[in-house]
């Protein structure tokens, strides 16, 4: 069976990977700090390569989960001679969140070397990873989504065909205002109930009876009651994301009033909690 390459298995990537090798997928995988192989199912054909190069040049297709684009560009071997050779002949899948203007000028390496890119950013945190429930988003030539389509499929419930290289990652942005956002306000009505002595039960109860009901608000809401800050999306990562957002809005020379405020407060968070907390930590700052 032919190989399948995936390089990062962090919060999100690995169980991503894990979906991959239950569906019977064979896989060569790296991460930078090792991982024990029974983190993996029994029965599955997982293989740990020694380098990310062993991985792009054993596989015909790999896909990147990493944090961010210094991470890309050091396993791809960006700006080297191994480049070339990594990429050539080869599909790599980017479903890490980095800044759309770079992924776009990726693609373009990536196709005069040879090989091919998809854009293909996630919409989703750690349990619907698990849970093989996340939606992907894709950016780039519509012939290789369609190639790749039953490879994500038992990572993703929805794929979501979004454009060129660039647009995938910026419809992701669009997305993560409005949840970054939300998340803050969901904090700030978390807080407004607990100050006003309200029975937090009841206020779970309201809200799910509701229109704002939702399986984020679900997931979010009773870590912020309990403060169970134990990752499932990452505070930096919400820092992060929010930052990325705003370079992009400056481009795009719209103002983000909400977003600036939300992304000082996840950064408050990580500053006070440190960035291996979940973003639901965020409610920290306003207690």
């Amino acid at each position: 069976m032919e190989k399948v390459g995936f390089i990062g298995l962090g919060t999100m990537g690995l169980p991503m990977a894990r979906n991959l090798a239950r569906h019977g997928v064979a896989l060569d995988v790296w991460n930078r700090t090792q991982k024990a192989p029974d983190v993996f199912p029994d029965g599955c054909d997982v293989a740990f390569a020694r380098s990310p190069r062993a991985v792009l040049r054993g596989s015909r297709t790999s896909i990147l989960m990493l944090l961010n684009q210094d991470a890309v560009d050091a396993v791809l071997e960006r700006d080297t001679a191994a480049f070339a050779e990594n990429v050539r002949g080869k599909t790599i899948i980017g479903m890490g969140s980095v800044d759309p203007s770079y992924s776009v000028a990726l693609a373009d390496d990536i196709a005069q070397a040879g090989g091919a890119y998809l854009e293909a950013p996630v919409s989703g945190s750690r349990v619907p990873a698990e849970n093989g429930q996340l939606v992907c988003l894709l950016g780039g030539d519509r012939a290789v989504a369609e190639a790749a389509a039953p490879l994500l499929r038992p990572m993703c419930k929805d794929q979501i065909h979004c454009g060129a290289a660039g647009d995938a990652l910026r419809m992701k942005l669009a997305i993560n205002l409005y949840l970054c956002s939300s998340l803050v306000a969901l904090a700030e009505a978390t807080s407004f109930a607990r100050k006003a002595g309200l029975p937090l039960d009841k206020f779970t109860q309201a809200v799910a009876a509701g229109p704002l009901s939702s399986d984020f608000v679900t997931i979010k809401l009773p870590k912020m009651i309990d403060s169970d800050f134990t990752v499932q999306a990452g505070v930096a990562d919400a820092h992060t994301s929010t930052c990325l957002i705003r370079t992009e809005a400056a481009r795009l020379c719209l103002a983000t009033p909400q977003l600036d405020v939300s992304s000082d407060l996840y950064a408050r968070a990580v500053q006070a909690l440190g960035p291996k907390v979940d973003m639901s930590s965020v409610i920290s700052v306003l207690n």
